[in-house]
């Protein structure tokens, strides 16, 4: 039973003849579109899911939403496209990945939108992982109930958000962290679950010990309905109810719609390979287009004549659409690359780095006025993640005061949930916030890999530009005394690897707050790798971590290194000298070496991996003739090892001595005891007599 103040059916909430007819249209529409695309499988051999057996509740859903609402479509959503408006045509665009596919211009899925059209509800990028989809659109809904409670949102509408999801998905544990804090912060979503009893060939029996109205129970605070997802009225009447009461009291809810599954899991796993007759049978008997035409017809509200000639129309549309997608020409081969990254404001160095009569910051003070000036400047910045709020301040004390100036609604606790960290960055983007977010330790990044990669990386890409994520996720790495196997770990190979993502790794006080702004204002995600063991100093050898702060208006631009140390023109000239290309605390183990040498030492701090400086790294080692990459990284197919490769292709012609590398040795976790740690670690000791070695080839 729904508990929601009212269930009865009223002439308010229920479908008009207009409503009615435009839905038996559709469904006539894409009906015709499914048998279409099963007819020419040798055309449309891109795989793809229909609606077929799920219109009723989605064109429900559709009829309802208005064009400031916001609603995430998973891959079987095709008729949620259909009746917000969206063509047969456009759709037969991203089905056989055509240039002019509004959604990806050819680069995704069938029914994988992405839409800001001012006269339809917005849809972020969606991804194909089920269930992904929860993080983001959870984010969306946090993005504004943030801006209502701030007074930023300006228009008096009140925009709900759809998060539309297959009932198999819901057990993943990504989609429990979107219901988890949508229950605790109360926030304006509706999660629609359309259960077909089937994920793939997994039945509901094999997969879950309840259905989602029955697990939605346990998280407090979500409210909870069940509809015949295969009846249009009733569908229709549900929906007009739940749209209502979540734009009236911003409060979430989860609808669980039980439909058939009609057509094929997608056109690469066919029905009657895994399904029996008696099943198919069972789910002919609720088919969603029988039951309309049936109400049609019994309560006389068309003829048959009319029901005729739209099955007519509707087919002629669906196939004079399916001819001009095919005749549409393909993408140009030469647009690959674009919008991998949306451009980024911030190219040149500008403020100033050194101002006088400033005393020295050790880099979580640089780091920690970098954000106070950020939130302080834009209302619409927010900062949230574990142990970040005003209670502590960040275990690293690297958000200390921030709560208390800036207030709970903008500097906050969450929860363990590194995925709805990460992911939720993702919608409250989209709507015009600018999250940077926390993880705690790099070690404990993998959770949300998830949603960085799926999401985060791709949505600019395969949005065509219309996605890009603003998101600056600062994640403090790397051994610092002591600190053990799950906490001192150094990671960043495993993500620089990633397209569509920025990665950061400063040395110094001045450079962390420098970046800190320009990730702030690049459109991109950006992860900020911040290394404990230079926060404060404490480790030997570290002073030079610490820098006069730079003025507020300080932004050094992603993508362009520094020269930590030159060396003499002398060394230079007389082929004594060596570059180290290095970044974190490899600078300072590289600065503190380089006192054993005669000026002959070159230091680039490589400042961000991705974007990385190749310019200055390849000029520099054409000056040289020698290079060392140092890295704190375990050495074995990493990033480091992978930068050394290619200076060595481009500058070949120009070394006199092999790339060589230092780095940890490969063991799979840093060791708890120390006297361990320092054995695992490159350290001054070993990078000097590797820099020995170099110089006497």
């Amino acid at each position: 039973m729904s508990l929601l103040t009212s269930t009865k059916s009223n002439k308010k909430t229920s479908p008009s003849k207009k409503d009615i007819l435009r839905a038996y249209e559709l469904m006539c529409t894409s009906r015709r579109m499914a048998d279409i695309y099963d007819e020419n499988r040798q055309i449309c051999s891109y795989v793809h899911s229909t609606s077929k057996g799920h219109e009723a509740i989605q064109l429900a859903l559709a009829f309802n939403l208005k064009n400031y609402d916001w609603v995430s479509p998973y891959y079987r959503d095709e008729s949620i496209l259909l009746g917000v408006g969206f063509t047969p045509y456009e759709l037969m665009l991203q089905l056989l990945a055509k240039a002019d596919d509004p959604f990806s211009g050819g680069r995704s899925y069938y029914a994988h939108p992405s839409s800001l059209d001012e006269d339809k509800p917005k849809m972020i990028h969606q991804s194909s992982a089920t269930g992904m989809q929860a993080i983001p659109t959870t984010g969306i809904a946090q993005g504004i109930a943030y801006l209502e409670s701030q007074g930023l949102h300006k228009s008096k509408n009140k925009p709900v958000v759809v998060c539309s999801l297959g009932d198999g998905s819901v057990t993943e544990g990504e989609v429990s962290e979107a219901f988890q804090y949508a229950a605790l912060h109360q926030l304006p979503i509706i999660y629609l679950v359309q259960d077909n009893e089937w994920g793939i060939s997994v039945s509901s029996d094999e997969a879950r010990s309840m259905d989602a109205y029955e697990y939605i129970a346990g998280f407090k605070g979500i409210k909870r309905t069940r509809v015949d997802g295969s009846d249009f009225v009733k569908s229709y009447e549900k929906m007009a109810e739940v749209v209502k009461y979540v734009r009236n009291t911003r409060k979430p809810i989860l609808v669980h719609a039980q439909v058939p599954l009609l057509g094929h899991h997608t056109s690469g796993v066919r029905k009657e390979w895994y399904r029996t007759e008696e099943d198919l049978a069972k789910h002919e008997k609720d088919d969603p287009f029988d039951r309309l035409e049936r109400h049609i017809k019994s309560n006389r509200i068309f003829s048959d004549k009319k029901i005729t000639d739209t099955q007519k129309l509707a087919a002629e549309i669906a196939d004079k659409a399916f001819q001009k997608a095919v005749k549409a020409k393909d993408p140009e081969e030469s647009t690959i690359l674009e919008h991998v990254y949306a451009p980024t404001p911030v190219t040149e160095e500008t403020g100033e780095r050194h101002p006088e009569g400033r005393e020295k910051v050790v880099m979580v003070d640089a780091a920690l006025h970098a954000m106070e000036e950020i939130l302080r400047k834009h209302p619409e910045a927010l900062f949230y993640g574990q142990d970040v709020g005003g209670r502590l301040g960040g275990v690293f004390r690297e958000a200390a005061t921030l709560a208390q100036k800036f207030g709970d609604d903008r500097v906050f606790n969450t929860a363990i949930q590194e995925a709805y960290i990460v992911g939720s960055t993702a919608g409250m983007s989209a709507v015009g916030c600018k999250p940077m977010v926390e993880i705690q330790f790099a070690d404990y990044i993998w959770p949300s890999i998830n949603q960085l990669i799926t999401e985060l990386s791709k949505s600019c890409y395969l949005s065509m530009g219309k996605f890009p994520i603003q998101s600056l996720i600062r994640i403090p790495i790397g051994a610092y005394g002591g600190g053990g196997p799950y906490h001192s770990g150094s990671i960043e190979s495993a993500i620089v690897n990633v397209k569509g993502i920025k990665v950061c790794m400063p040395s110094n006080a001045a450079d962390l707050k420098g970046l800190l702004k320009a990730a702030f204002y690049d459109p991109n995600p950006v992860i900020m790798f911040e290394h404990k063991g230079l926060y404060w100093s404490k480790v030997q050898g570290t002073e030079a971590a610490k820098t006069v702060e730079p003025d507020e208006d300080y932004i050094v631009p992603l993508g362009k290194g520094r020269i930590a140390l030159n060396a003499s023109e002398e060394a230079i000239e007389n082929g004594e000298s060596v570059v180290v290309v290095t970044y974190g605390m490899g600078v300072h183990w590289a600065l503190n070496a380089s006192k054993n040498f005669n000026n002959q030492i070159e230091i680039i701090d490589l400042r961000t991996l991705n974007p990385i400086d190749h310019e200055l790294i390849f000029s520099s080692v054409e000056k040289h003739n020698k290079c060392l990459v140092l890295t704190e990284e375990q050495l074995e197919n990493s990033f480091a090892e992978a930068l050394a490769g290619r200076i060595s292709q481009q500058c070949f012609q120009s070394l006199d001595a092999p790339v060589k590398t230092i780095g940890s040795l490969n063991s799979c976790a840093v060791p708890l005891n120390k006297s361990m740690e320092q054995v695992m670690l490159p350290g001054v000791e070993k990078l000097t007599i590797a820099l020995q070695e170099l110089l006497q080839f």
